[in-house]
């Protein structure tokens, strides 16, 4: 079948509506008005709870007692898509949504004079219309507007999808965007959470004394993680340019300015792969809090997604009972503090491997098809190829820790690391890390190996990343010359040498702590999304051929 084959029935629909739109023109009509009838508009969803005491238990509702609560009201104006469509005899049912909710329109020849029928010839589903009338209750119960008067506002010249049963090719879901929203109720569900979420983020570091703050998304070096940047060119100026991976290194010198809590949210790009959890654009929350530790910081995450979710809960309760029940984990017991160190042991432990597996295996001649065969997770679940090639990477002891977390321990947090009850996984900090692998971190002072710092990981996704801030210059320095010597060997997620944030702590940065956390993947964890393409409106596809 050719390309034209697959598309004439959809063109033969459009043309169709193109026709119904040229009449309404010929009659002096315009199919894309831009005006309203001068009376108030009415929310749909307000209007259904001002007569929600005529509902019962059943969710039907009472024909008295609308036509009571319908008369206080009087003549209701209401505006909207038309999601359904149907006739019976000398009677029509339309089902409007607007942004508040959904509500029958009911048109009868008892009711709705002749000329406002005869508009429905030119209405069709995914139109937007504009409509009049009072309120009432069918037979069956179901709250209706009894229309007086419609008129179609914008002619949808594409039909909705098929039988509304939405959009079935996912990656048409995220192209169209804008029809999914129309055809899915769960779609539109999780982006309206989405911003409750966000604003709820805000409020709880507002609330605690945060100040919110903007700092450059144009770099000129590359610092505040470890990830490959977006490159751009300024002719103005005829320099370079780096698209932020992150707002760490200017939010710190913000906090040796005096401003001792700060937060940024925003837009963060890393040029990496695509995959269920990454995105190359996301949005990111970065804050950094004086005279606090990662200690500090692991006790204010737990408040923060707390505070977060039972926000939610109170906006959209009944979406979140939903996503509650959906969830693999709980937020409702304390989260598990595990050091790298002690994670790795207990994986180790789990698979019936060696506990020195993580250090022999960078020798010679170690036993990795014995290793493989100690148990059912070593045999099937462990990436044993790809765990050595990023062993076969590590210049030290600390990196060669990091890699048996990644390959032994990481995987299965979800399930070492339950309730009490073991029906759901508990979000883990995983704290402790290597120096190697941390050059922002502050060093501990009990072991210097370490660093103060954590990731939490919910249901095996990560999604914060925190640390006791580094302040000495000096140890800065040298890690930023250890970024350096890195790039040298190849490496393309490393730091820049930065000069200035090396003067910003000359000035003296005070006890500093300092949190990350991706948005995206949080509103993946509390709505339930299985792609962190369900929870971003327009994620990044691969042009359309």
């Amino acid at each position: 079948m050719s390309q034209d084959d697959r598309h004439a029935p959809e063109d033969a629909l459009r043309e169709a509506r193109r026709q119904k739109a040229q009449a309404l023109r010929e009659r002096g009509e315009n199919p894309f008005a831009n005006d309203l009838w001068p009376a108030p508009l009415a929310e749909l969803g307000p209007l259904r709870a001002r007569v929600s005491a005529a509902r019962n238990d059943a969710g039907r509702y009472d024909k008295a007692r609308v036509a009571e609560l319908s008369g206080e009201l009087g003549v209701a104006h209401v505006a909207g898509r038309v999601l359904m469509q149907r006739g019976f005899g000398r009677a029509a049912f339309l089902r409007l949504r607007d942004r508040t909710g959904e509500l029958q329109l009911y048109l009868h020849e008892g009711a709705t004079p002749q000329a406002e029928l005869a508009r429905l010839d030119d209405i069709q589903l995914g139109d937007v219309i504009e409509a009049e009338g009072e309120l009432m209750a069918t037979d069956k119960g179901e709250l209706s507007l009894e229309v007086t008067r419609v008129r179609l506002l914008t002619k949808a010249l594409r039909p909705l999808p098929d039988k509304w049963h939405g959009l079935a090719d996912v990656e048409t879901r995220y192209r169209q965007r804008y029809v999914d929203l129309i055809a899915s109720r769960d779609a539109a569900a999780v982006f309206r959470a989405r911003s409750h979420i966000v604003r709820a983020v805000r409020r709880y570091l507002d609330d605690d004394g945060f100040l919110e703050v903007e700092t450059p998304t144009l770099h000129t070096l590359v610092g505040g993680a470890a990830a490959k940047p977006f490159t751009t060119h300024h002719n103005a100026l005829d320099m370079s340019l780096f698209l932020r991976i992150a707002p760490e290194l200017y939010l710190k010198r913000l906090v040796v300015g005096g401003l001792e809590r700060v937060y940024e949210l925003g837009r963060m790009y890393r040029n990496e792969g695509i995959s269920t959890r990454h995105n190359p654009e996301f949005t990111m929350l970065e804050f950094y809090e004086a005279y606090a530790t990662y200690e500090t910081l692991m006790t204010r995450t737990e408040a923060l997604f707390r505070a977060v979710d039972a926000d939610l809960a109170r906006r959209m309760p009944d979406e979140h009972g939903a996503w509650l029940r959906a969830r693999p984990f709980t937020l409702d017991e304390p989260f598990a503090r595990v050091p790298m160190r002690a994670a790795v042991e207990r994986a180790l432990a789990k698979a019936s491997l060696p506990a020195d597996v993580h250090t022999t295996i960078r020798g010679e001649g170690a036993p990795i098809k014995e290793w493989s065969r100690s148990s059912e997770r070593a045999k099937k679940r462990i990436d044993w190829s790809n765990y050595l090639k990023g062993v076969k990477k590590c210049a030290n002891d600390g990196e060669a820790l990091f890699a048996a977390y990644e390959y032994l321990a990481e995987p299965f947090l979800a399930e070492d690391y339950t309730s009490a009850d073991g029906q759901k996984s508990v979000p883990v900090f995983i704290l402790d890390y290597p120096a190697e692998v941390s050059p922002l971190a502050r060093r501990k002072d009990s072991d210097p190996s370490l660093v103060d710092r954590f990731e939490l990981f919910v249901h095996g996704r990560e999604l914060c990343n925190a640390f006791s801030e580094l302040g000495d210059p000096e140890d800065q320095a040298a890690r930023f010359r250890d970024q350096l010597e890195k790039k040298a060997r190849g490496d393309e997620e490393t730091m820049d040498y930065d000069a200035d944030y090396i003067r910003a702590l000359e000035h003296g940065l005070p006890p500093t702590a300092g949190f990350g956390m991706g948005i995206d993947r949080l509103v993946m964890a509390l709505t339930a999304s299985a792609s962190i393409r369900d929870v971003i409106l327009f994620p990044l596809l691969r042009p359309e051929h």
